[in-house]
């Protein structure tokens, strides 16, 4: 596959936060076995942005001129993963991850997931140690929410 000939592979995704006077929630979309992001590959000559956009509204619904990127913030993970249509190839696939403001929570049309839910911000937050609880760590220390 082209798009995995440099072993190393960019997606990109949005933490989509709704905040409503003093609170606030953030939306994570479910699979059958773990919670997740709105997230996806980029397309060739795409930037991460385009892409993290575009693959919110293909997973959610959500138009991207409902969403506001905040413009400071910018979240990157690295793990290995595995491709089905690659064999026992490993490849190394960095997740670029914005986060996103909504002024409310529209309806969700949801595509590859089982579910979604809004959770309350209330950090420090225990949800999945791999990459969901270091990209809302990164969010409560940018925020200035660091909790208790």
């Amino acid at each position: 596959m082209k798009r995995f000939a440099n072993q190393e592979v960019k997606a990109a995704g949005i933490l989509l936060m709704s905040v409503t006077g003093d609170s606030a929630e953030f939306l994570l979309l479910r699979h059958p076995d773990r919670w997740d992001l709105p997230k996806g590959h980029c397309e060739q000559g795409e930037s991460l942005r385009h892409a993290a956009l575009r693959e919110t509204e293909e997973e959610t619904g959500i138009p991207a001129d409902q969403i506001s990127l905040d413009e400071n913030f910018l979240f990157k993970i690295t793990y290995p993963v595995r491709y089905p249509a690659t064999g026992s190839q490993i490849f190394q696939k960095q997740v670029n991850y914005f986060l996103g403001y909504l002024t409310s929570k529209p309806q969700l049309k949801l595509t590859e997931h089982e579910g979604a839910e809004w959770f309350r911000w209330n950090p420090p937050h225990r949800i999945q140690s791999q990459t969901i609880d270091p990209l809302l760590a990164a969010v409560a220390q940018h925020r200035g929410d660091l909790g208790d």
